[in-house]
Parts: C-alpha cells; sequence; structure tokens
C-alpha cells in the first residue's frame, strides 16, 4: 500500500474539515485503538445519526467508534476489521453494522475504512459511510424469495446438506429431519456432530453404506474429487446402495451442484435422494436386454464357429491325400477325403474297419525297412499313449507304387484336448496322410552337407588350434630376441640417426608383429580351451587406477578428454581374475582412444549392480565420440578378424582379434558384453561381470594421536556432480562428513564463510580440471583465506607431473587419482591428519596487555563484552557506534589497537561502512589489524557481506568467550 500524501496533525485535520464538510457522504476519522476516540466527523455523519451540531453527537457516541455501533455489533465488527486489515496489502476494510439514531431509529450503515499510521495519532482508520437500511431490506425480501424458490426445488431431496468452504471443510444441514421421525433422521444428527466434513463422511460411509460399495463411496465423494468434477460441469449424481436400519438395502443418490459463496469461497449443495424404485427398474431391464443380446451373440458365435470350422478343415485338408475320422473303441472309420493314388481306396463319406484297412494298406506299399515300426505307431493303443499329452502326433516312412519310392507322412490328432478328455484317454481321433517326399530329399540332402562340412571345420580348427598351441613358445622366442637386440642396438651411443632411425622402425614394426601373434595366440588358448579364469582376491581400486593409468597416457598424447565415474557402493576388494579383467577393459578402452579423433572425448563408466550369494555384479562402460560403426557391421564386430574397412589395418593397426578376444574373456568370466554405435556419433561398451565378494575392507583405523575420520569435516570441489556424489559416497564409508562445491568460485567462498565462522575444514579435495577457475587457481585462492590450517590435495584423471610443481607452490599438499577408492586415499587423509594435528598444536598469542577497540551502540552489551575481554586481562576501548570507531582508529597511533571488535548493526554508521572506511585508509595497521564481525545474523550471504567488507572472521551473538578468545589468538597471532 503506498502511503499517504500527507501527515496527520492538527494542521492537516484543518484542511481534512474543510474538504469533508463538502463531501456528499458520510466521512470520520477515529484512532484505531479501543474504543476509537473519533479525531474528525463530517457533517453527512451527523445527519446519518440524526444530529443536528457535534455536540448532540458528541452527546449521542461518546465521541468513539465504539459508541456509534451498536453494542451488539461492535465486537463482531472489529474483529472482522482487524481480520481484513491484517490480510489486506492495501490494509482497507469493509463492514456493515447497525447505529442507534440520536431519535432511536435502527438503522444500517455500511463502513468502507482504510488503517494508516501517524507519528502524532499512531494507528488510525479514514472511513467512509452510507445508511444502507433501505438497500438491505430489499436485499432481504430478495433473499427471502430465493430461499423460497429454493425451498420448492429441494422438495424432491429428503436431505440437504451445503458444503459451506471446501477449503475450510465446514458443513451444515439445510434440509433434513434430525429426529429420528424418518429413516433419514439419525445420520443426519450424527453428521451434525462430526468437525470437518471428510469425518461427517467417513462416519456416514462406515455406518450406513453397503459394504460393497464403501470403497467405491470412499473416492467418489472425496472432497477433491468432488470439487475436481464440480469444475469439469455444474452438477453430477453419485448412485450408492445404502444399509436400512431393518437390514434391507435401498439405493439411493446424491446430487452436487457448485455455489458462489460470499467472498470468493466455492460452496457445495448435496441433495440426498431415494431411488431404490427407480434404479431397480432400470437394472431390471438392463439384464433382460443384456440376456437377449447374450443369447443372441451366442447363436452368432455358434454359427461363425461352424462356417469356420468347415472352412478351416477344408483349407487342411487341400494340403493332405486323405482325410479319416477313427472312433479307436469301436474300430470303426469315414472317410472325409480319399487317396488319389490308391487303387480300389475309400470314396468321401464310405465308412470302414479301421485296423484290418490299415494294416493292408502297410502290407502293400510301405516299404521293408519302416513297415513294422508303422504298425506299432498306428495301434489303438501306441495312438492313445502319444495323444495323452500331445494334441498331434506323427510319423513319416517311405512307400513304393508302381515302381517309385517316396515318402509319406501320416498324422493322427484328438478331437478334444488332452485336459478335456475323459481319463485323458483319445477315443476320437483324426488322421491325415500326406506326401512329404519333396521335403523329406531335400532336408536329408541339407544335413549331409551341413555334416560333412561341420566334421571338416571341426578338423581344420583343431589342426589350427593344435598348431598354434604346440607353436607359441616357438613364436615368441625369436621375436624377443629380435625386440631386445633392437634394443641393444639402439643404447649404442655411436650408431648414426640414420641407423638409429632404421632400428626405431625395426623395433615398432617388431612389436607391432609381437601384439599380432599374441592376439593369434590368445585365441588359440580360448578356442582349445587352455584359457583359465582365477579366482583370487584382488585389490578393485588398484585394478581401476593401473588401468586409468594406461589410458589416461595414451588420452594425453593423443589430446583426448579421459574420464572416468563410479556410480553406487563399490566394495575394496573382489574375488575373480584382476589380469583378465585389465585386459579386458584395456582392450576396450584402447579401441576407443584408437578410433577417436584428437579433441574428442573417452568416458569409463563403472556401476553397482545386484549382489546376491556372497556375489556382486559390476558393469563397465566404455563410451567414446569417434567414428563409430554402422548398424550392417554390429552383428559382425566379434567374429575373427573382422574388420568393417579393411583400410582399418593400415590407418589404425587393427588385427580383427581384439573383440573376438575381449567376448571371450568375457564369457569365459561369466558375464556378457554389448555393444552400441553409431557411424559419425561414437560408440558405447558394456561389459557385465559377476565376482565374488571379498568381504575385506581397506585398512581405515587412524593411527595413534590421529584426528578420528568421523570428527573430519571435508569439502569436495568438483564440477561433475556424479563425481562428487561418489566421493561423497566413498568417504561416508569411512565415516567422514562431506560437503559439496560443483566450482572453483562456489568452493572459495563456502572455505570463506568456513573461515570466518572459524570452523574450519580438515581436508579439502579439488579437481584439477575445472571451467573457469581450475583446481590450482582454487587451492592459490582457498590457501590466501586458511594459511596452511588445512590440508589439500588434488584429484585429477589426467598425468599431474605436469603441473606438480606450480600447484605444490600454490599449496597443494598431494595429489590422488579419478575415481575415489577409501583404500586409495586413505594414506594421503592419514598425511592430512598428521598435518592438521601439528596445526592444532601451533603457539598461540597471548592475549594478557592486548588493546582491543569495541564499537557497540547497546551500553549494557559493551559492559558484559568489556568484562568478558577483561577475563583474559585485555584493555578494551569501547566506541558508542561505527562512526565513532573509525575516529578513535583515525587518531590514535599506528598499531595502538591489537584488533577490532565490531557490531554490525549500529545507529550513525554501521560496522559494515565502518570496517570498509577503517581498511581505505592510509596507514600500514589500516589493513593488518584483525575487525571480527558481532553480530546476530549468522545467515551465509552475511559472512559473504562481511568478508567483502573486509573484516577477518564473523562470530554470531550471543558469542562464547571460549571462541572469541580463540578468534583473537589466532588472529592477532
Amino acid at each position: 500500500m503506498a502511503a499517504v500524501s500527507f501527515e496527520l496533525n492538527d494542521e492537516t485535520l484543518r484542511t481534512i474539515e474543510e474538504i469533508g464538510n463538502h463531501m456528499p457522504g458520510g466521512f470520520y476519522i477515529y484512532r484505531a485503538a479501543e474504543p476509537g476516540d473519533i479525531l474528525y466527523v463530517n457533517r453527512a455523519v451527523l445527519e446519518i445519526y440524526g444530529c443536528e451540531t457535534k455536540e448532540q453527537f458528541k452527546e449521542l457516541t461518546g465521541f468513539t467508534f465504539k459508541g456509534m455501533t451498536h453494542p451488539d455489533d461492535f465486537s463482531e465488527v472489529m474483529d472482522s476489521i482487524s481480520r481484513q486489515i491484517e490480510k489486506r496489502v492495501e490494509r482497507m476494510d469493509y463492514v456493515e453494522y447497525r447505529i442507534i439514531r440520536r431519535d432511536g431509529e435502527i438503522r444500517w450503515v455500511d463502513d468502507y475504512g482504510h488503517y494508516t499510521e501517524t507519528q502524532e495519532y499512531g494507528g488510525v482508520y479514514y472511513v467512509f459511510i452510507s445508511d444502507i437500511t433501505e438497500k438491505r431490506a430489499r436485499m432481504e425480501t430478495d433473499i427471502a424469495m430465493r430461499n423460497a424458490v429454493i425451498e420448492a426445488l429441494s422438495e424432491s431431496y429428503h436431505t440437504v446438506w451445503l458444503i459451506n468452504d471446501v477449503e475450510r471443510e465446514t458443513f451444515s444441514l439445510y434440509r433434513g429431519d434430525i429426529s429420528g421421525i424418518t429413516p433419514h433422521g439419525l445420520p443426519n444428527k450424527d453428521a451434525l456432530k462430526q468437525l470437518k466434513y471428510s469425518m461427517a463422511k467417513d462416519y456416514y460411509i462406515r455406518t450406513t453404506v453397503a459394504q460393497e460399495d464403501q470403497e467405491r463411496l470412499q473416492r467418489d465423494l472425496a472432497l477433491s474429487n468432488i470439487v475436481h468434477m464440480l469444475h469439469k460441469k455444474p452438477q453430477y449424481t453419485v448412485t450408492y446402495l445404502r444399509t436400512m436400519e431393518d437390514g434391507s438395502a435401498r439405493y439411493f443418490c446424491i446430487e452436487f451442484a457448485k455455489l458462489n459463496m460470499p467472498g470468493g469461497k466455492m460452496g457445495v449443495v448435496c441433495g440426498f435422494k431415494d431411488v431404490d424404485e427407480e434404479v431397480r427398474n432400470k437394472i431390471a431391464v438392463q439384464l433382460q436386454l443384456e440376456q437377449r443380446l447374450a443369447l443372441k451373440e451366442q447363436l452368432l458365435e455358434q454359427e461363425t464357429y461352424r462356417k469356420q470350422q468347415e472352412n478351416l478343415i477344408t483349407a487342411l485338408a487341400a494340403d493332405y491325400w486323405s482325410v479319416y475320422y477313427l472312433n479307436l473303441d469301436t474300430d470303426e472309420g469315414v472317410c472325409y477325403q480319399s487317396h488319389p493314388e490308391v487303387v480300389d481306396g475309400f470314396k468321401v463319406g464310405e465308412h470302414f474297419p479301421y485296423l484290418a484297412s490299415v494294416t493292408n494298406y502297410a502290407n502293400t506299399y510301405i516299404t521293408e525297412p519302416y513297415r513294422e515300426e508303422f504298425l506299432r505307431f498306428i495301434q489303438p493303443a501306441s495312438i492313445q499313449e502319444g495323444l495323452k499329452t500331445n494334441q498331434v502326433i506323427s510319423f513319416r516312412y517311405m512307400v513304393s507304387r508302381k515302381g517309385k519310392e517316396s515318402y509319406e507322412m501320416v498324422r493322427f490328432a484328438g478331437v478334444r484336448r488332452p485336459e478335456e478328455r475323459v481319463g485323458g484317454i483319445a477315443h476320437l481321433v483324426g488322421a491325415c496322410f500326406t506326401d512329404v517326399n519333396e521335403e523329406t530329399r531335400r532336408t536329408l540332402a541339407q544335413s549331409e552337407m551341413l555334416s560333412n562340412a561341420l566334421t571338416a571345420a571341426e578338423q581344420a580348427n583343431k589342426a589350427k588350434t593344435a598348431f598354434l598351441s604346440n607353436m607359441s613358445h616357438e613364436i615368441r622366442t625369436p621375436m624377443n630376441a629380435i625386440i631386445g637386440l633392437n634394443n641393444i642396438a639402439l643404447s649404442d651411443p655411436e650408431i648414426s640417426e640414420k641407423t638409429r632411425e632404421y632400428l626405431e622402425k625395426m623395433g615398432s614394426s617388431a612389436r607391432h608383429l609381437l601384439n599380432i601373434i599374441n592376439d593369434i595366440l590368445d585365441m588359440s588358448r580360448i578356442e582349445s580351451g587352455r584359457m583359465l579364469i582365477k579366482k583370487e582376491e584382488f585389490s578393485f581400486s588398484k585394478a581401476i587406477e593401473q588401468v586409468n593409468t594406461i589410458i589416461g597416457g595414451q588420452c594425453r598424447d593423443k589430446d583426448l578428454d579421459y574420464e572416468c565415474r563410479i556410480r553406487g557402493r563399490m566394495d575394496d576388494y573382489y574375488i575373480g581374475d584382476d589380469m583378465k579383467l585389465r585386459q579386458v577393459l584395456i582392450n576396450l578402452l584402447g579401441n576407443a582412444v584408437k578410433f577417436t579423433p584428437s579433441g574428442g572425448s573417452v568416458t569409463f563408466t563403472i556401476e553397482e549392480g545386484p549382489k546376491f550369494d556372497n556375489k556382486a555384479t559390476l558393469r563397465f562402460i566404455v563410451e567414446d565420440n569417434g567414428i563409430g560403426m554402422s548398424p550392417e557391421y554390429l552383428p559382425h564386430i566379434f567374429d575373427a578378424f573382422s574388420q568393417e574397412d579393411s583400410s582399418a589395418t593400415n590407418q589404425y593397426g587393427s588385427t580383427g582379434l581384439g573383440m573376438p578376444i575381449t567376448k571371450n574373456i568375457v564369457e569365459l568370466m561369466n558375464g556378457h558384453i554389448e555393444v552400441e554405435s553409431e557411424k559419425g556419433v561414437g560408440t558405447v561398451f558394456t561389459v557385465t561381470v559377476t565376482f565374488g565378494r571379498s568381504f575385506r575392507q581397506a585398512d581405515c583405523a587412524p593411527a595413534e594421536g590421529e584426528i578420528h575420520p568421523h570428527q573430519m569435516s571435508v569439502l569436495v570441489i568438483d564440477d561433475d556432480e556424479i563425481a562428487c556424489d561418489h566421493a561423497r559416497v566413498v568417504l561416508g564409508q569411512v565415516g567422514i562428513r562431506c560437503d559439496i562445491a560443483t566450482s572453483g568460485e562456489t568452493g572459495v567462498d563456502m572455505v570463506r564463510v568456513s573461515h570466518a565462522r572459524r570452523e574450519l575444514y580438515d581436508l579439502i579435495l579439488v579437481d584439477w580440471k575445472m571451467p573457469g577457475m581450475d583446481g590450482v587457481e582454487t587451492t592459490r585462492q582457498i590457501r590466501s583465506i586458511v594459511g596452511h590450517d588445512t590440508a589439500i590435495i588434488i584429484l585429477t584423471s589426467y598425468n599431474w607431473e605436469d603441473v606438480a610443481d606450480e600447484a605444490r607452490s600454490a599449496g597443494v599438499d598431494s595429489f590422488v587419482p579419478k575415481p575415489l577408492f577409501a583404500g586409495t586415499v586413505i594414506d594421503e587423509f592419514r598425511e592430512a591428519f598428521k598435518k592438521k594435528n601439528v596445526n592444532l598444536l601451533r603457539d598461540k598469542a597471548e592475549l594478557k596487555g592486548k588493546r582491543v577497540l569495541l564499537a557497540e551502540d547497546m551500553l549494557v552489551n559493551a559492559e558484559i563484552m568489556v568484562m568478558v575481554l577483561s577475563m583474559r586481562e585485555i584493555d578494551v576501548d569501547v566506541a558508542e557506534n561505527g562512526q565513532a570507531a573509525v575516529e578513535m582508529f583515525r587518531d590514535h597511533p599506528t598499531g595502538y589497537y591489537d584488533a577490532i571488535l565490531m557490531d554490525m548493526r549500529m545507529p550513525v554508521m554501521d560496522g559494515l561502512e565502518a570496517t570498509r572506511l577503517i581498511r581505505a585508509m592510509d596507514r600500514p595497521d589500516a589493513r593488518r589489524t584483525p575487525i571480527i564481525a558481532l553480530t546476530a545474523n549468522a545467515f551465509d550471504e552475511d559472512v559473504q557481506r562481511s568478508m567483502q567488507a573486509g573484516l577477518d572472521a564473523h562470530l554470531s551473538k550471543p558469542v562464547e568467550p571460549e571462541a572469541l578468545f580463540e578468534t583473537l589468538e589466532t588472529l592477532i597471532g
């Protein structure tokens, strides 16, 4: 609310009186404090109250707002005004109340008030009033008419409830019996005992609604659902089954309608009706219609099913020479489709004896090798045994007809499914005979070819594997000699530069050839089954550190960004083959480096998987943004000697064996490998391996005399949020509390705040590579704040030797490779603890005889602080505000004050401004004299402002003496 344009006082009241006398409506001013003394009324107010003079008005009202209001209305009017003024920003209120005129007549007025503060009169109300007696009479007549209409409309409901305010859940009974005369009286009476709608709803449903509808009605009658439905449409109905007192059940409905209540509130009208007869009639009609519809659908379905069966039989029979229906119990058969190749065969519809007819067919046409087995297969007992568990059984055999041999097949199928038969026995079956000669001869030919090819391939593969396995030593021995002699020759200082160049090229080619030989021999060992996977306990952190060292160096040489991340909580030790694990990871990461152009990135992510039965599953994800692979090549990436581009051998030195070896090793480790790639975008390999759990933990116990980990506080500064989360998990494993900053600037600010509060971090871990301010510069700025009180360690996945000297000169104590492992960094933590212990034992300044300037405007606070400082025999000069503190510091010689205690909130000049002026003075001690903030403002932003102004520390009131003395000892020393 904007301030009034002038201040209310005796002089301005005369102006208001002149203006108010020309107003057509009533206007007056009164004090806010009860009883509300009148400061001014205009002529129109006197007329409203039936007074001719101000003296008559004073006699009538006592010249107070309370006297102007009907005694029965005053308390309610004041409460309403107070609530409105408190809630409204513009501090306006509106009320209607009765007054008693001088002639005794009671009239109604409306009151528009505005509250404001004045220096001379305190809180006052400016009020405009007018007589609304006739207006209210018309309104009441209109309301009476509306009530009559509502009463007529609600006649059809036995009960009508009104939810007055959906937010406060207030409700009332608008129409209904509560005497218990009707079946609705008792529920209404009980509902009125509830405090809120939701309580009444729960009670009504629990005691009145039929069990089967209670759960649904709880949802439908929830106030949130009612409001939601009424926002979509102005009214709707819910029907339910109610249990009556005599145990019977009747259908009722509730019709809901939305109401706009005074004050912008939403109300709801709930009308209850007995609709039992109507609903049951509808149900009966609906049931009759559903029965008729179901019967009609059943007939249609049967007719459709019959036609489908006929069509299906016709379609299936087209693939058979002959089809028969057999009753195995009576040995009777019926021909559905005749056999065209059988002389004197059965005609369609002809009945015949089953077993004798089929036996005669077998003896006439089936060749000797198949005849006996065929006759056993077609026996009724054999058919029934086969069809116990199968829907169809079949037998393939050879026939000789007109001097030509060919293959046929007979199939028997039960008329019913096995689970539908009595006792599971098939009594009625269908028999189908079909020609399978061409299909069978083609299958036999293919099988023979595949068998011959497989035999040849196995023999060749065995020969190759045996040769390579046996020649392993013979192949490696000369290669080692070549490489060794080449290195010896290169060490000769007397060889010419040209010869050295030849030897270096020979050495490079020899090492490349040895890599190819090693890959080939690895493949031969895998294929021969001679490669074994060890199950030994190994340090997971050391294995990953070795991989990162190798790949990190390759990435630096090729100008690639390399990052290793860990998601989840890893064990310190696992049981498995760490050498094979490293070989797999180096193969995949090496390929990522090889096929990623300079300036790209390689990311290595390790994820925690499920743990079960003393086993742990880990996922290793290798991702690059290199050249990628096409979808057509991906299915062949793990084939031996497979390459998408034949030029890759020359360009990248690829043999095509790395991926097959990797896949085989992963599978030998009871894992699997997946690959996703897109040409020109990059590749992602995911390896999932299961290791045994060792449950051995890295030695995290603090040595004697060291600070315990749970007593430490650590700050991690890293722009990678995932790395921050991982650091919090790893440090939490050894009980270390960890704060996080995602940039160098944020980390410096957090250190500055903690140092100002004298809550120093024991250890700060800083990422080297960060945008904006890198780890070295961050360390340099932190050292300028904390000195050597805190140990700082650089985190990096790069080779830190390039910046080791610069980092140590900036204040870095040590380096730790990423990702963090508790076992890997514990030694560095211990060194940090030792440094911290040394700092804790440093010499402190003697405070006796020191002189302190105290800036404090509160006399009592100043006296208390002087007494506290005197406990350590400190001399104190007191300044009553910031200006006085600046002048006292200026007027005393250089070095006179050893420290300044500065209150932040003081009259004339506050502590921040005083500190700025002192720091700006042109004298040697203006910058070095410690200035300590004393304030109740303890938020980080307050500390930041203190530091920016030049204060050295920030102590929150009430100040603990020991904290004050420790701060003075540290800063003065």
